[in-house]
């Protein structure tokens, strides 16, 4: 298994600090230059988007200043190279014409290939959710990590990589929509699970809707079936308005739905949490 304490710090630490094109690198190699066919994309980097506006963008800087910090790569058989960062700044150095890059070679692992690369986007912000959760996954499943690895190597908390993977599940209409930015990670999680969750996606994007105002209209939605479903069982017909009312105070103080069924002198409080995140945040207040 990979340094995690090293790995923590990002490309930086296995390269030395790498910084501008004339940097060296950990082994005391400057970064040098490549022909720009010799490289190719890692096929587990868990970026999938490029868009063509971005390469527009960036060939036309790479036209008029060049590269200035080298592409990461690992050796290959021969003289070719795999791509560990900077995809991107190959793509539109394609775009721009160029014939050769300049590249620091480093040392890694097919696992610390694919570390590195989710490192460096989830610093950079360069990985939209649904490819953060495919890396994640894909660090899970073919290099055996736990979700506390992941947490560690990535520098996030344990349910933010739980809550994460978690966006796998959602249909691919509204994964789509998470990776095209038009809803937030923030919104997909609140999707989980809704069987009309495309429905409520687009109305988030019709209506500019915040995460604030969809959790609270899912919240009274929960609130409105639980009523009939609480009668079900409970010969009074209806809760009382003390009843309803405790209800109420506890869900304001919580922001979930809580539901409390009072019978003689004892009785059953529930309060029901969509994720992990929610979770955590209900113990600490009352473990605070």
């Amino acid at each position: 298994m990979a340094d995690h304490s090293r790995l923590g710090r990002g490309l930086a630490a296995l390269m030395g600090d790498v910084g501008e094109e004339t940097s060296v690198t950990d082994s005391g190699r400057k970064a040098r230059r490549a022909p720009i066919e010799n490289l190719r994309p890692n096929p587990r980097n868990p970026r999938r988007m490029f868009t063509d506006a971005e390469l527009d963008e960036l060939s036309d800087s790479i036209r008029e200043r060049g590269i200035i910090q080298p592409i990461v790569v690992r050796a290959l058989q021969g003289d070719n190279f795999e791509i560990i960062a900077g995809e991107r700044r190959w793509r539109a150095a394609q775009r721009a014409g160029l014939h050769d890059v300049p590249i620091a070679v480093v040392e890694a692992n097919d696992a610390q290939s694919l570390e590195f690369a989710i490192i460096e986007n989830v610093q950079r912000a360069d990985l939209n959710p649904i490819e953060q959760a495919s890396g994640y996954l894909a660090l899970m499943d073919d290099f055996n990590r736990t979700q506390e690895d992941v947490a560690q190597i990535v520098g996030k908390s344990r349910p933010h990589v739980a809550n994460t993977i978690r966006l796998l599940k959602l249909s691919e209409p509204v994964k789509q929509l998470v990776r095209s930015g038009k809803i937030s990670a923030g919104h997909a999680r609140l999707l989980l699970g809704q069987k009309n969750s495309e429905q409520i996606a687009h109305e988030i994007i019709d209506k500019g809707l915040s995460v604030r105002q969809i959790e609270a209209q899912l919240h009274a939605a929960a609130q409105a079936v639980e009523v009939p479903r609480e009668a079900k069982g409970n010969t009074s017909s209806a809760k009382d308005a003390n009843t309803r009312a405790l209800e109420k105070r506890l869900s304001d103080a919580l922001g979930l739905v809580v539901s409390v069924d009072h019978r003689g002198e004892g009785g059953t409080l529930r309060i029901r949490y969509r994720d992990l995140e929610q979770l955590d945040a209900v113990l600490k207040k009352l473990g605070g």
